[in-house]
């Protein structure tokens, strides 16, 4: 029987983590962290503690990883904690509400950002096939061969890595242009600022969002006892020190009342630069463009290994398990995850997804944290890197998740939010059908 190989090197891996964490996330979201938030100021703050929030999950799930580096993240630490019943509802809720609409979220985003230079994708009907056809066409090299789709990963990683860089320069240059601190909140006070700081660190979720997605591939990493640790840190000191580069950086630049008004749609800061004008924005679109075709990369390669790992434990859909016999990929679960995100695309409203994306993804993360209190329990624990004070660690982890669900509701539009509860409340009756189908094969020959 086939099986997948470790084929992907440090280089890889830190590729997939900044690959599916900057993408769209950083230009659709800054316009409603700032309306969120209520000024520049407190717009930058959100981006920080978003970024800070991630230290202590960083720590709990990479000394996870190096106990039991085998595909399928979440799964793997809930089924070896004992609880196979909250191990499928993880699969479960990251299937339909963050996974696979975090690769529609993206394309209906890339479509957006060429919109600059290309007015047809202004035309819903056009940006949406042209995303579905992003989508196709990404997802063929990862079909095809794991090291191939990671090689591809490097390169789109290092060409999305220059515009930020620039972006970020020239907002030092604006510093005095009084933008950063043009808007200050209205009215905040002891009780207020919770629930700001909270609908606006929430809002980050997304842009933050994908640390965890290469250990959903960690039996295909080389050394993961040396490389998950140094992937993992390195990276998320990296993307949480450029998104509040970026946020300060913008807020130089844009007025805070029209980055506002970009709220649902993507937001192009070179266009507010004179010297930049007459070509900037076509250079931005294009190097968002890449940096979400990157992020796209990155989902569809390591998204289907979870599907995989669960299925192979017959409690998924049968299909998900399926290796390509020659390419060593799960090649059907590619394929299927691919095209449900291609109809979440033709029938989905960006902001909308945001909210039902956010919900789901900060619970699912809690009951990852939850599993470490039973698994430092369990005699096949041996990780090769342990987290400083974990019970601190594991609870702060914990409870910045429920404080973000919180900030959900604040933040985002009750529909996704609502559709995403619906979701998880259907995982474990699905599962019971699982698990009684399971059950039963026996006795039927």
């Amino acid at each position: 029987m086939p099986e997948l190989t470790r084929k992907l090197g440090l280089g890889h891996a830190v590729a997939l983590i900044i690959g599916s964490v900057i993408g769209s996330g950083v230009f659709i979201n800054l316009p409603i962290v700032a309306r969120t938030a209520g000024s520049p100021a407190f717009a930058a703050l959100a981006w920080l503690i978003g970024g800070l929030i991630w230290i202590p999950q960083i720590f709990i799930i990479t000394e996870m990883a190096t106990a039991y580096p085998d595909q399928g993240f979440g799964y793997l630490y809930l089924k070896k904690a004992g609880s196979p019943s909250l191990a499928f509802l993880y699969v479960w809720i990251a299937f339909l509400t963050s996974d696979t609409p975090s690769i529609t979220i993206i394309a209906m985003s890339a479509a957006s950002s060429l919109a600059v230079f290309w007015p047809a994708m202004n035309d819903p009907i056009f940006s949406r096939l042209f995303a579905s056809g992003l989508i196709v066409i990404l997802a063929v090299p990862h079909y095809r061969d794991v090291r191939q789709g990671g090689n591809l990963q490097v390169v789109l990683t290092v060409a999305k890595l220059a515009p930020l860089i620039l972006l970020i320069g020239a907002g030092f240059f604006f510093l005095k242009s009084g933008h950063l601190f043009s808007a200050p909140a209205a009215v905040i006070s002891a009780s207020t600022l919770p629930g700001i700081l909270g609908g606006a660190v929430a809002a980050t979720v997304w842009s933050y969002a994908g640390f965890p997605n290469l250990l959903y591939m960690a039996g295909e990493v080389k050394n993961p006892e040396r490389t998950l640790p140094r992937a993992l840190i390195g990276s998320v000191i990296g993307v949480v020190t450029a998104y509040t580069l970026i946020s300060l950086a913008t807020s130089t630049i844009v007025p805070h009342h029209e980055l506002v008004s970009a709220s649902g749609s993507f937001v192009n800061p070179f266009v507010y630069l004179p010297a930049f004008a007459s070509f900037a924005a076509t250079f931005l679109a294009i190097a968002a463009f890449i940096s979400m075709i990157g992020a796209i990369n990155a989902c569809i390669m390591m998204q289907p290994r979870i599907e995989y790992a669960i299925a192979r434990d017959g409690l998924f859909f049968k299909p998900f398990a399926h290796i390509h016999p020659k390419h060593s990929t799960p090649d059907y679960a590619i394929m299927i995850q691919s095209g449900l995100a291609i109809i979440m695309v033709l029938i989905g409203g960006l902001e909308s997804l945001l909210g039902y994306f956010t919900l789901s993804y900060v619970l699912q993360n809690a009951l990852v944290y939850f599993a470490i209190f039973w698994l430092r329990k369990k005699p096949d624990y041996a990780p090769t890197y342990r987290s400083p004070a974990w019970a601190l660690m594991a609870l702060l982890a914990i409870g910045s998740q429920l404080y973000l669900a919180y900030g959900t509701f604040l933040a985002y539009s009750a529909g996704g939010v609502l559709a995403a509860a619906f979701l998880i409340a259907t995982g474990l009756p699905v599962y019971l059908c699982f698990r009684r189908s399971r059950t039963e094969l026996p006795s039927q020959g």
